[in-house]
């Protein structure tokens, strides 16, 4: 009887110390215990990759806008008083450490909403209208066109030299690795840009939609408006 009376005051001390290091754990790891539980008594080996692999992509995905929201925010702080005081007008390829993001070679091009680039005539109703249905803007997120193969709808790019470019539009000829960026006039898209293949950094990636709401947020964020000069016509001048 002592026997059994040992081993089971045994069993139970074993049992609250495997608990208390499960409480432990998860208020360290924010791993809830049926997760571990579940990986660990998985039906079969398919079901444990498939689960996996969500989980994988859906932490990137989350830590990805993390990690652009955080740099937004953070833009503000990054610039000294100093440089305002002197007159030193930030700009995007200067404070932002790009090589973070994932970059891909392009051919960039410019284009308007005229009759050179799209055949269509201001008294057309979908004259400057996007294949998204945005209308055409250049700002400090501008909307550009792409191939959606490579750029779904919605895919936000930095291009150097132009800015953020939002993929709101396609072409006949933007095909594979090409980027047409839009500027208000034709003076502009040969005195600004005219045609270069240079690496544009992918910050986050289209879903395939984008709407005009989301465009103004962008531009609006107040984060982001001490770079706005160097986007803006008004400014420009």
């Amino acid at each position: 009887m002592n026997i059994t009376k040992k081993w089971m005051r045994r069993f139970m001390m074993s049992v609250l110390f495997s608990a208390a290091l499960l409480t432990t754990f998860q208020s360290f790891s924010g791993v809830k215990a049926k997760s571990i539980v579940s990986l660990m008594f998985s039906g079969n080996g398919q079901h444990k990759e498939a689960e996996s692999t969500f989980h994988d992509h859906e932490i990137k995905s989350v830590g990805h806008a993390l990690k652009f929201m955080n740099r937004i925010a953070q833009h503000k702080l990054k610039i000294s008083s100093s440089k305002a005081a002197a007159g030193n007008r930030p700009s995007l390829e200067k404070e932002i450490d790009w090589s973070q993001y994932p970059k891909k070679t392009v051919v960039a091009t410019g284009y308007t909403a005229g009759y050179e680039s799209t055949g269509k005539n201001p008294n057309h109703p979908g004259y400057g209208i996007t294949y998204s249905g945005v209308k055409v803007k250049r700002d400090l997120f501008s909307t550009v066109a792409a191939d959606l193969n490579v750029f779904p709808i919605g895919t936000i790019l930095f291009v150097p030299g132009y800015g953020f470019g939002v993929v709101a539009d396609k072409g006949g000829a933007i095909k594979g690795n090409k980027v047409d960026l839009y500027y208000e006039t034709v003076d502009d898209v040969y005195n600004q840009w005219g045609k270069q293949t240079l690496d544009v950094y992918i910050v986050k990636l289209g879903d395939g939609t984008l709407t005009e709401q989301d465009l103004i947020k962008l531009n609006e964020n107040e984060s982001m408006q001490v770079f706005r000069h160097q986007y803006t016509k008004t400014e420009r001048k």
